[in-house]
């Protein structure tokens, strides 16, 4: 009967991996580790079982002599056997001595977790993995993103140059255009005050500006429709390409404007306010980034804006076509067409066919010149201007004022003189009238029949007087002398003060 040897267990596939680190963070090789562990196995086992007693080394070498009876090493193996075991005194030695790395000399000390003392802890519990350790984060570096491998990259050529130069510096490059086109704007201001004849070009400028809102609006949509963070890039050049013609348009009509609307404006009263319009308008198509992102993502905003600037330019186109046109019909044939280029920004042309359609714009081009008439003071009578305008006691013989006061003694007062020059670049439409008040209050009316006298060339010189009964009984206050159309637009305004 052959004598029955206990077979010895093998490593099977569901025992848990054992993964052991170096002090670099970097997982150890298997083959090193099961060198080391086997190189401590008599020492772990000498600590283990304590001083051994005399004799029994004696024993061990005799015994020692056949190879099947002699006592095995926990690493050795049969050449009929599986894999070599380690006796548990190694596992519950946590610590075990490695060589290390270059470099890694001075501490070769690494952690092997533990090992259960039976192996029916693992049969129990097939799932059961050995602990991990977390490879120390000291050494290792921070994940890099293809963004700032893009950063660091230097860029190659002239188009990868442009188009880093475009990504880092894109903000500043608008801001940098913004003041280009101050620039711009400036230079159209000097060429406007050249001739009022070169305001005929406007008529060409607000039709083309027409025609690209149009087609802008239709191709890009308004509000949420216009997100290009995920549009293709073809898309976002058409858009760009469209807002800037837009853009030059715009600064080239408002420029131009500026300064007609200057003149005529009196800044005593409420025409101002128009003034001070054009001119948040002008400034507000030279910032490129509020231009693009706010007024030309909303249609209702960007008709508006076209609406106005339609306005304020054919007040001034229409008497350059038409010389000496009335400024009232000036007045309600630029806001009917004005009102006409808005409605139809959002009213299709099919909406026309119905009885609806034409209601609607009936109504909006009635309302529209309504809104226009019962506004007319608060609205510059462009291309007129006043390039004169004072009050003294004398006159000398040629019209002219012989002494210009600002401000006098009631005690002196016995006739009060006011001369003013009107330059009517578009022609004489208007008959105009010289209003005299006291403190806001009327006084007198010239019309100009009575006040009308010879003045310089593309002029209208009136003078008037008050003396006598016109005067009021109390004569202390704040002055003016206004020039107004004969449909009450305000051309100009002359102050002075009388005192006690």
């Amino acid at each position: 009967m052959s004598e029955h040897k206990p077979r010895r267990r093998t490593q099977s596939s569901w025992d848990p991996p054992t993964v052991v680190y170096q002090p670099d963070g970097q997982v150890a090789d298997p083959a090193a580790v099961r060198k080391a562990l086997l190189r401590n196995a008599p020492e772990a086992k000498a600590k283990q079982e304590g001083p051994k007693p005399e004799g029994s080394e004696a024993a061990e070498a005799a015994g020692a002599a056949d190879p099947k009876d002699a006592p095995r090493e926990p690493g050795d193996r049969g050449p009929d056997e599986g894999a070599p075991l380690v006796s548990p005194a190694i596992h519950d030695d946590l610590t075990v001595r490695m060589p290390g790395k270059s470099g890694m000399q001075d501490d070769p000390t690494v952690h092997v977790p533990g090992k259960a003392a039976r192996s029916r802890d693992f049969q129990d519990d097939p799932t059961r993995l050995a602990p991990i350790r977390t490879p120390p984060t000291s050494n290792i570096p921070p994940p890099r993103s293809d963004h700032d491998d893009d950063e660091e990259r230097s860029p190659q050529g002239l188009q990868e140059t442009v188009q880093w130069i475009l990504k880092k510096h894109g903000s500043k490059l608008w801001w940098l255009h913004t003041a280009y086109a101050l620039g711009l704007g400036a230079f159209v201001v000097s060429y406007a005050q050249k001739g009022f004849e070169r305001a005929r070009w406007l008529a060409v400028s607000v039709g083309v500006a027409w025609l690209v809102v149009v087609l802008f609006f239709r191709l890009f949509g308004s509000g949420a429709r216009q997100d290009f963070s995920t549009a293709w890039r073809s898309a976002r050049l058409r858009f760009l390409v469209m807002t800037y013609v837009l853009k030059n348009l715009y600064q080239g009509m408002l420029f131009f404007l500026l300064p007609f609307y200057w003149k005529s404006a009196s800044f005593e009263v409420s025409n101002r306010w128009f003034v001070v319009l054009l001119g948040a308008c002008a400034l507000l198509a030279t910032l490129d980034l509020v231009f693009d992102r706010v007024l030309m993502r909303w249609k209702f905003l960007a008709s508006i804006f076209y609406g106005v600037t339609l306005f304020a330019c054919l007040n001034l186109v229409i008497p350059a076509l038409l010389p000496n046109t009335r400024t009232l019909y000036t007045l309600m044939s630029a806001a009917a067409i004005a009102v006409l280029g808005f409605t139809m920004l959002h009213l299709p042309l099919g909406a026309l066919r119905s009885p609806g359609g034409v209601a609607l714009l009936l109504t909006a081009l009635v309302g529209g010149t309504g809104l226009a008439y019962a506004t007319r003071r608060a609205i510059p009578p462009v291309p007129m201007y006043l390039s004169n305008a004072a009050v003294g006691p004398l006159t000398l013989p040629d019209g002219r004022l012989a002494m210009e006061v600002k401000a006098l003694h009631e005690s002196v007062i016995e006739k009060l003189l006011a001369v003013t020059d009107v330059v009517v670049p578009g022609g004489k439409g208007d008959r105009l009238h010289h209003v005299w008040r006291l403190n806001g209050v009327e006084i007198y009316r010239a019309p100009e029949e009575t006040s009308v006298v010879q003045g310089p060339e593309a002029t209208v010189r009136l003078q008037s007087s008050l003396s006598g009964r016109k005067l009021p009984p109390r004569l202390v206050g704040h002055w003016a002398v206004d020039v107004e159309t004969e449909d009450g637009q305000l051309v100009g305004r002359v102050s002075f003060d009388v005192k006690e």
